[in-house]
């Protein structure tokens, strides 16, 4: 009778869990990074985030899962001085005409299935930025304890709109681009 409740239960936690082997790994969030960079007809301006948390979950070294928190707080811009336009941009993307931060302190990324590749991990999830939530993709390097990916987002999706040549006529060279790059590093 003991043996068959230790079987049931081991049955209902391999069911409950989805297998023996998944483990699900944090993300080292001092440790990893996030830059961007967003276009413009006139150049580019480029800069950092914060994760807040985050993990992936691996079974039998594939990805099964996983979930990151972006600080949209931490925005920086790195490429301009202090005093010299770097404030006035971090504020400009803070405001409602980008991120609308005030409101929308994170951005999210849960991941809703993964296919390995040769390269690493394709990934497919829902990304939630400014509360508007859009399915994406990408390729993710895992290598060991370490996993990197360079993405695009196109913001207008998440109704970010301004300077869109998409949505306004006439910008000529205030037009930014629709879409801006992410480059994540994380440690796990």
């Amino acid at each position: 009778m003991k043996t068959t409740l230790k079987s049931a239960f081991l049955a209902l936690a391999i069911i409950a869990t989805g297998s023996v082997f998944a483990q699900k790994k944090a993300i080292k969030t001092s440790e990893s990074t996030i830059n961007w960079v967003g276009k413009k007809v006139t150049g580019e301006h480029s800069g950092t985030l914060n994760l807040s948390e985050g993990y992936l979950v691996f079974d039998n070294n594939n990805i099964t899962g996983g979930e990151f928190v972006v600080d949209m707080t931490s925005l920086q811009v790195t490429d301009l001085e202090a005093g010299k336009g770097k404030e006035k941009l971090e504020g400009h993307l803070n405001s409602d005409d980008f991120f609308g931060v005030k409101d929308h302190k994170t951005a999210k990324l849960v991941v809703t299935k993964a296919k390995k590749t040769d390269k690493g991990f394709k990934i497919a999830g829902d990304l939630t930025i400014k509360g508007k939530t859009n399915p994406i993709e990408f390729d993710l390097a895992v290598n060991g304890d370490s996993a990197s990916t360079t993405l695009k987002v196109d913001r207008t999706k998440y109704d970010i709109k301004y300077g869109s040549g998409s949505f306004f006529d006439n910008l000529g060279d205030k037009a930014i681009s629709d879409e801006f790059e992410l480059a994540v590093n994380l440690k796990m």
